[in-house]
């Protein structure tokens, strides 16, 4: 059993997860369980740090174990492209792909923040 925003699963085919990993230490916990919990084939992260948070150490924890990785805005004052529903489309995309063919075993997790992955359990 977890809680809401810490390693949710909220879609199957790929397996979508949202983390509310916004910290260093928050995403080194998410790519422990990651590594030791899953056997992903191709696994994708969603990320979207807000501004005040330390994005440079979230992605070092977190580069290691994401085959691709997706930065997103997840800020309304701020205008970037894409927004977390095409992230997150993108993503999927990303993780599915395989010369033309569904790649069993995908995965593709959205974390960064809080925020991030409340706006992911919308979705």
């Amino acid at each position: 059993m977890t809680s809401p925003g810490r390693l949710e699963r909220v879609r199957s085919a790929p397996t979508v997860f949202v983390d509310a990993a916004h910290n260093p230490h928050g995403a080194a916990a998410l790519a422990q369980a990651l590594t030791e919990e899953f056997d992903f084939r191709r696994l994708v992260g969603v990320i979207g740090v807000l501004g005040d948070e330390d994005a440079e150490g979230v992605l070092e924890a977190l580069e290691p174990v994401f085959d691709m990785i997706v930065l997103t805005n997840i800020e309304d004052r701020v205008v970037v492209t894409p927004f977390l529903p095409d992230a997150v489309e993108t993503a999927i995309g990303l993780a599915e792909e395989s010369d033309g063919e569904p790649v069993a075993g995908a995965g593709v997790v959205i974390t960064g923040s809080v925020v991030t992955a409340g706006a992911g359990r919308t979705l």
